[in-house]
């Protein structure tokens, strides 16, 4: 019996492309009637240029908050673009929206785990030659460590692309 579908994580590292895997996210929620956990990690900052840099737990922390509030936007602006195209619902299958400070492919499957996520959407950027040898750093890392279902979606050109700042 192949297991039932409820709750995806969809990972994004906010590239104009990355919404195109969104799409897959929407509709594939859509089709199992899943809810959709939308990830991006930031990478941590060197500690030498936190010392050197003078950047406060403070500021990093209000950096953090208008990153999520921004990625909010952005959903519902997206999310428009993807019910005209798609039909509703879009922001209602957005359950979580999380901006962790670590290691991407340690946050996606850190957050897979948590959140009891069943499937993990991501895309990748590689393109022809270069995608045999470098899949991608964060999707390889991503299918060779975890036990659940990855769909990686391969981006499209610029011009197929649906962009995030297009709304």
């Amino acid at each position: 019996m192949i297991p039932q579908i409820k709750k995806i994580l969809y990972a994004t590292d906010l590239s104009k492309n990355s919404s195109y895997a969104f799409l897959y996210a929407v509709d594939l929620a859509k089709k199992h009637d899943a809810k959709i956990v939308v990830l991006h990690a930031v990478e941590p900052i060197p500690p030498y240029a936190e010392v050197y840099g003078a950047i406060s737990k403070d500021f990093k922390k209000k950096q953090l908050e208008e990153m999520v509030t921004l990625m909010k936007e952005h959903l519902a602006g997206f999310c428009k673009k993807v019910e005209s195209q798609m039909g509703p619902p879009c922001v209602e299958l957005v359950t979580n929206i999380l901006v962790p400070t670590a290691y991407p492919p340690d946050a996606i499957l850190e957050t897979a785990e948590k959140e009891g996520c069943d499937v993990i959407v991501l895309g990748t950027h590689g393109k022809g030659f270069i995608s045999y040898a470098f899949l991608g750093s964060v999707s390889k890392a991503v299918l060779h460590r975890t036990q659940k279902p990855v769909f990686i979606i391969p981006l499209p050109t610029e011009k197929t692309a649906v962009d995030w700042d297009g709304i």
